[in-house]
Formats: structure tokens, sequence, C-alpha cells
């Protein structure tokens, strides 16, 4: 271990928190599989050591379009959903996929890509003390990279557990660590986080 990842770890403070971003039917693709069963492995760990597990997932609302994405991939900021909007509200595209929250675990349905952006996250996450976080779900490059960053940004360390992130195709998905952890986290795998946890627990 690097003596800068050594310090990086040794100055984490304060309860840690889980959050799962995404994990929903709309994104489980066979590519995804493998490391659905490392988050799943992952918020049993967390429970196991009273680390509070937090639930991110995106909530398409016909009422309230996100025309933005709607010009990106169809050129057309009016463009009504169609049947492969992913997790309309409602639909069984919406629902947790082989993963979901226990009772009393905070739930957040955000519009966009990071679980930050016009969400009570940070006041959730502030309320209940939490001084870092580990971000892991789908898809690496995309709101798992955006929820990380917006953490970063308002001043948590964040860990990302490699291996319980995904993207569809694995070359974006190591791109998207890449840049990670350049800028934003610090790269872990499940078995370290889980030991972090325990130690942090001890």
């Amino acid at each position: 271990m690097s003596d800068l990842r050594q310090a990086q770890l040794a100055a984490l403070t304060g309860r840690p928190a889980l959050v799962v971003v995404d994990v929903q039917n709309s994104f489980a693709s066979a590519e995804v599989q493998a490391a659905v069963d490392v988050i799943a492995g992952l918020v049993d760990a967390a429970r196991d050591s009273g680390v509070p597990v937090v639930w991110v997932g995106l909530g398409s609302d016909p009422e309230r379009p996100w025309k933005t994405s709607a010009w990106l991939r169809q050129g057309d900021p009016d463009a009504p959903y169609g049947p492969d909007e992913p997790c309309v509200l409602g639909t069984p595209g919406a629902e947790w996929h082989r993963v979901s929250p226990a009772p009393g675990e905070i739930i957040v349905v955000k519009r966009a890509y990071s679980g930050f952006l016009g969400t009570p996250l940070e006041v959730l996450l502030r309320q209940e003390g939490i001084g870092w976080l580990a971000v892991c779900g789908l898809t690496t490059e995309c709101c798992v990279a955006a929820t990380a960053t917006d953490a970063c940004q308002l001043d948590w360390p964040v860990l990302i557990p490699h291996d319980a992130t995904a993207a569809y195709e694995e070359a974006l998905h190591e791109a998207a660590l890449t840049q990670l952890a350049l800028n934003v986290a610090v790269l872990t795998d499940a078995a370290e986080l889980t030991r972090i946890w325990k130690g942090a627990s001890a």
C-alpha cells in the first residue's frame, strides 16, 4: 500500500454509509449481473457492520420529463416517453433488481444522473452524521460517477468498490474508474471495504 493510500484510508473519520445507485430492472442487463452479486454481498456486510445503506433510484416521471435527456438521446426535447424509457415511475423497470431496501433505510428518487441533484440526499446524510461514503451500483460512467462526484464536491470522502460497479462495456467501466480515481474517489473492492467497515465498528 502506498503512503498516500495509507494516509487516505487512515483519515476516514465519522460514520460511513453505503450508497447503492440505480440497481433497478431497467438497467439489469447480463453485463452487470456479476456486479449485482457483489453489491448484494456488500449490502449484507454493511448491515452486519451497522453501516447505513442508502438507496438511490431513478424515477422517470412522464409529468415532469427530463427534456435535456430527450434532446441528447433523440434530438427532440419534447419527445414523449417511449417503451424503452428507463425506470418510469410505477412500472416494473423502476423496481429494485435482486437487492432491495430494508425497513427504515433511506430511499431517494432522482430524475437525473446524480443522487444529489434536486433530492434531499445531502440533508439526510448530514442528519445521520455521515462522515464518508462508499458508492456502488449502475452504471459506473453515468449515475455512479455523477453521484460520487457530487459527494466529493460536497466534501464527503468517497470510496468506490470497483467490483460493485459495472457498465455495459468493460472498457467504459475501466475508463470511468480511471477518471474517478484521478479526480473523485479512492478505489477499493468489496473485500477491503468490508474490512474497513469492521475496523471502524470495532
